[in-house]
């Protein structure tokens, strides 16, 4: 069957480009894209969604390679209907695709701590998804209870427990669609926490390629994290020092680069195909491997299937 046929209120589109969607600008068609009108409409859809159709929930593509010859699921991507942030006492609660940045700004107009928020690239769907963190501070440190629409369309909620993090993972269940999260942050001064805020884009202007495409860190840190996702000793390993070492700094592949500013960051100069830039990916990964007998592990989403002649 065709599922277009399925009546929805908001937008079903068959055989979309993921191209524009991803930070990196690249990756070839989802088999169907559903852009739910609300929650009623996303709980509709994924009850009559045939059970043989995978669901694949896609924020901002802001850490995510989709392959160039596409992805053979129904991506769901949750827009303004899915966007509010509201704050009570030092309670934050937002939709899933309400932008970190956004939600680190009005938490801090409220007095209320989540800075570690602010320079994180992408939504709350995925800040949950990956337990994104930085600066000492991650994701399941703050997070109180994530709501998520089932498979079967029922709207649930989760604790951290349930979530099981872990350094730049979790576990959501299969099919699940994240649609909102609730944090608790501790309090501060609104011009102190703006301030800090302020430093800390500064701070990753001058060493991160923000100005390029990319996906953010392209592989985890090595060693020395705790399951909780926090860095049990400052003198871990860091993925950046073993590109370095392994002289994969600055690398190219087709339109694909190991950015020469940071090297844990994985760029689009301006051509590049999903298959250079993961096929750059994997020539670090063997290098570094090679010159450390350290291998690197993932932290980019790659998702779809390669172009086939």
């Amino acid at each position: 069957m065709t599922l277009t046929s399925l009546p929805v209120r908001g937008k079903l589109t068959e055989q979309r480009s993921l191209n524009d969607l991803t930070w990196l600008r690249v990756g070839g068609p989802a088999d169907y894209f559903f852009q739910p009108a609300d929650v009623e409409d996303l709980q509709a859809f994924l009850r009559n969604l045939p059970a043989d159709r995978p669901v694949f929930p896609m924020g901002v593509g802001s850490n995510l390679i989709v392959r160039d010859g596409g992805l053979r699921a129904v991506v769901i991507r949750l827009g303004r209907g899915f966007n509010n942030i509201s704050v009570e006492g030092n309670t934050v609660t937002a939709g899933a695709a309400a932008l970190d940045a956004h939600v680190a700004r009005k938490a801090a107009d409220a007095g209320v701590d989540l800075t570690f928020l602010r320079t994180i690239p992408g939504s709350v769907g995925g800040a949950v998804r990956m337990n994104a963190g930085c600066y000492g501070s991650y994701t399941a440190d703050v997070l109180r209870k994530a709501t998520i629409v089932t498979r079967g369309g029922e709207v649930v909620d989760l604790t951290p427990e349930d979530l099981n993090f872990r350094y730049r993972q979790s576990d959501l269940p299969e099919g699940g669609v994240l649609i909102s999260a609730t944090f608790e942050g501790p309090s501060g001064d609104p011009d102190e926490l703006h301030a800090r805020m302020s430093a800390q884009l500064q701070k990753r202007d001058e060493t991160q390629p923000t100005k390029d495409r990319s996906a953010g860190s392209t592989f985890r840190n090595p060693a020395g994290f705790s399951s909780t996702g926090r860095a049990d000793d400052v003198h871990d390993l860091k993925a950046w020092k073993v590109i370095d070492d392994a002289g994969m700094r600055g690398a190219t592949k087709g339109g694909a680069q190991m950015s020469p500013k940071h090297s844990n960051f994985l760029i689009n100069t301006g051509d590049a195909s999903a298959a250079d830039l993961e096929g750059l990916g994997e020539e670090v990964r063997k290098k570094v491997y090679e010159t450390s007998g350290i291998t690197l592990e993932w932290e980019i989403m790659r998702v779809g299937d390669p172009l086939t002649e």
